[in-house]
């Protein structure tokens, strides 16, 4: 395979936090919906103070994230190998501007939340490969979680890559699952020499 794009993800993908969202989900009062489709059904007041709850724990989230370790040298490698670099994430322009400013990070293409399209539709996506002149064949995602791999799969972007220390949880997927970024990295290495 060609690899001329990476989508990633980025909380608990670039960045590393600790975002308890089982609890986020039950204290909004989501039920089976996803939380940024929930919220915006929602009308009125119950509508801003539900966003106003969802804020506030990402900004405590994002002003802990540490970096992922392994982040700075695989995007370098990409850099050095004319591959686009796009980040897709359900988090706000903010947040995502303040985490990409702190660290010192840059990629070809940032699609955040206030574009209407989020994971884990494929959408986000599709306007990353539109606006990189790019094809799902061309493409792979690194993300971390099954919202990452739904949106890979609507995409038609076969090449998905998980980091997670539990491995066991995607069972079934079609992904391969890194303990970390040296491993992805040290995969993709490989994967560009042939």
């Amino acid at each position: 395979m060609k690899i001329k794009g990476v989508i990633f993800d980025l909380d608990g993908t670039v960045v590393e936090n600790s975002y308890d969202w089982l609890r986020i989900r039950e204290e909004l009062g989501t039920g089976a919906t996803s939380i940024l489709t929930y919220l915006d059904s929602l009308e009125g007041p119950e509508r801003s103070r539900k966003w106003s709850v969802l804020e506030t724990h990402e900004a405590e989230q994002t002003e802990t994230s540490v970096l992922r370790g392994g982040v700075r040298g695989l995007l370098g490698l990409l850099r050095e190998r004319g591959i686009a670099a796009a980040l897709v994430t359900n988090n706000s322009r903010k947040n995502t501007d303040f985490l990409l400013n702190k660290f010192g990070l840059a990629f070809d293409c940032v699609i955040t939340r206030e574009s209407g399209l989020w994971k884990p539709s494929g959408a986000p996506f599709l306007e990353v490969l539109k606006r990189l002149g790019l094809e799902p064949g061309d493409c792979c995602v690194v993300g971390d979680t099954s919202f990452d791999v739904l949106a890979a799969i609507d995409a038609g972007i076969g090449v998905i890559f998980l980091l997670s220390g539990e491995p066991e949880k995607f069972a079934g997927f079609p992904v391969e699952v890194f303990p970390d970024m040296a491993f992805l990295k040290e995969y993709l290495e490989s994967l560009l020499a042939v």
